[in-house]
């Protein structure tokens, strides 16, 4: 079937255009404001397809992945804590092991172009090989798996019914996956339904909102609330990690300590934060940005000097994070464990 793509309805409102355009594929959707820019997955390449979206769930979901049968993606990519996870700094893998960073969270993947904090992966129908052959993530072989897969009662058949045939490939194990977490959306928290003109912001809501745009929107911009971009933040080097982050893929002195620009959606429910989880709640990461910044010649310029944010400021910015939180999204049932 291919793409529909149609308007919903629109809401005019003071020089904002507002609205939802729909894909359409065997009654599954992917739905998103019509103010928000075009997606950057071309969705002509793997259109969505129902049957494909919910064997790549399962397969999000299932432990077969990893090399013991006992790490699936969502150990740390939790639905109702916007896709990661919450109670330790780095992520844990196979055979208790620790990763070297905290798991990034899955959220409006379509308008990516780069993957992971050091934007190592530029496709999100690879993505998923990263951690599964990574040795203190999942640590399988895709060949393996695929041999685990083929040799399931009930895999074969799901693969047939998605993809015509039972024979099982690196391929469809990735495109499905990839359509699983293309559906991840999240645009209906409360910053939306004022946008839509549904509510409206409390006083220090919008006192956040107002300081967001002045100290925060250039790096979290605007609906996605990132650009996409990499950029070094101001934290200094741990000294037992010493992740020096795109610098390990490019080698260039000038992308040492650049890391990738989170979405702020939902980061109420995302902690702890940073790529290495070093900081623990929103109030932490403000200071940071008040008064801890460390300087590197990679250092973004506007945050040569540290932020000028009085603990009001930081309270009232807090407020505004917190109308990114999108609970239709964080328990969507949709997006949680399949019961078949």
């Amino acid at each position: 079937m291919k793409n529909k793509i149609r308007v919903l309805f629109i809401i005019a409102l003071p020089f904002v255009l507002i609205g939802f355009n729909l894909i359409d594929l065997d009654k599954k959707i992917f739905q998103y404001p019509t103010s928000w820019p075009k997606p950057h997955y071309n969705f002509d390449n793997n259109p969505l397809n129902k049957v494909q979206i919910e064997l790549g769930r399962k397969l999000f979901y299932d432990p077969i992945l990893s090399a013991n049968n006992t790490i699936s993606c969502s150990s740390c990519h939790l639905s109702y804590t916007a896709f990661t996870h919450v109670d330790h700094a780095l992520s844990h893998g196979i055979n208790d092991s620790i990763g070297t960073r905290n798991s990034p969270v899955l959220i409006n993947l379509a308008w990516n172009e780069l993957f992971m904090w050091d934007g190592a992966v530029n496709h999100i129908e690879v993505q998923a090989l990263a951690p599964i052959s990574h040795p203190a993530e999942m640590g399988e072989e895709i060949n393996h798996l695929i041999k685990k897969l083929q040799k399931d009662k009930n895999y074969p058949l799901r693969f047939y019914k998605a993809y015509g045939d039972s024979l099982i490939t690196s391929q469809h194990i990735l495109k499905s996956i990839a359509q699983f977490q293309l559906t991840l959306v999240s645009a209906n928290a409360k910053y939306d339904k004022v946008k839509r003109g549904d509510e409206e912001f409390n006083p220090q809501e919008f006192k956040g909102y107002e300081l967001f745009l002045k100290h925060c929107n250039g790096c979290h911009s605007e609906p996605l609330f990132t650009n996409g971009q990499l950029a070094s933040n101001g934290l200094s080097i741990d000294t037992n990690l010493k992740d020096v982050g795109r610098f390990a893929i490019t080698q260039a002195n000038d992308d040492s300590l650049k890391f990738k620009i989170p979405t702020l959606r939902n980061i109420e429910f995302s902690q702890p934060y940073m790529h290495d989880g070093r900081l623990n709640s929103l109030s932490e990461v403000l200071k940071h940005y008040a008064s801890e910044i460390s300087t590197s010649q990679n250092l973004k310029s506007d945050l040569k000097d540290n932020l000028p944010l009085s603990d009001k400021d930081r309270v009232d910015l807090v407020a505004f994070l917190l109308t990114l939180t999108d609970k239709e999204f964080l328990f969507n049932p949709n997006y949680s464990y399949p019961l078949q």
